[in-house]
């Protein structure tokens, strides 16, 4: 089984053909889902699709560009909302200085408010990060040595030098489509020094499809291509990557682990 740890099943490119969507998915092994938040206050709506959906989680948090929106929502408010079975993450939340579609200042102040509700919670921080490596370095480091979190840096796409830092704070990686695109040396490169139980693999669905369908809409079902480029980019079978991905998914994300033994224990004969 592979997972797709993070795409949008809200946007309207796949909400309008959810039932497609997951049965594509489920037609290319991809037997778990995540989709997660941009916003608090759509909060109902990913919970709704989880609900609705075994193979679906949810996560809650504002995106980095929609920081100025919700700038004052409290780790408390996450806390509380994350205490639903089926919400198994916080955010995604980070840093986004490519498009600062939220003032910098403000982005900072939302990330580490989100980080303090991963830290009470204990549940993994989904991180956004883009072109702003120097103060994601910085505000992980800080924020690691005022108490530990778990988290995973998704659809990474930047330098070395974050990818090494993240690993030595217990950070995962999450390799999305990206890593299928012909001009992804360095990409495939920090791919190979990331510790293999530190890998994920996702799709940022409708974000970012993989090669061979570079330029559509992206869903669920082609995380397989990303994890096949990323089989050969370590040296292992497809069905080992889909193991390694898999085990890793349910260490980091292990509320969902718990989800699905109870699914299994309702539904046992």
């Amino acid at each position: 089984m592979l997972v797709d740890s993070h795409c949008h099943l809200d946007f309207p490119d796949l909400q309008t053909r959810l039932p497609e969507i997951l049965a594509s998915a489920q037609a290319a092994g991809v037997g778990r889902l995540v989709t997660i938040s941009t916003h608090v206050a759509r909060y109902e709506t990913y919970k709704a699709l989880a609900e609705a959906n075994d193979a679906v989680f949810f996560s809650v948090g504002t995106h980095p560009h929609n920081a100025a929106e919700e700038p004052d929502v409290p780790a408390s408010h996450l806390i509380e909302l994350s205490a639903h079975p089926r919400c198994i993450a916080i955010g995604e939340a980070g840093l986004d200085y490519h498009y600062d579609k939220s003032p910098r200042d403000v982005q900072r102040k939302v990330f580490r408010t989100h980080i303090e509700a991963a830290r009470e919670t204990s549940l993994p921080l989904v991180i956004h990060a883009r072109n702003a490596d120097d103060d994601m370095i910085e505000i992980l480091s800080d924020e690691m040595r005022r108490g530990r979190f778990s988290a995973v840096l998704h659809c990474f796409s930047s330098g070395e030098k974050l990818a090494q830092v993240g690993v030595e704070l217990g950070l995962y990686v999450s390799l999305s489509g990206i890593l299928t695109f012909r001009n992804s040396e360095e990409i495939r490169r920090i791919a190979a020094a990331v510790p293999r139980d530190r890998l994920l693999v996702e799709t940022d669905a409708p974000y970012l499809a993989p090669v061979p369908f570079r330029g559509k809409t992206n869903e669920p079902a082609y995380v397989a291509h990303t994890a096949h480029v990323l089989a050969g980019v370590i040296g292992v079978s497809d069905s080992e990557i889909a193991k390694i991905t898999t085990d890793n998914f349910y260490r980091l994300f292990s509320k969902a682990a718990q989800a699905d033994m109870v699914r299994d224990r309702v539904h046992a004969p």
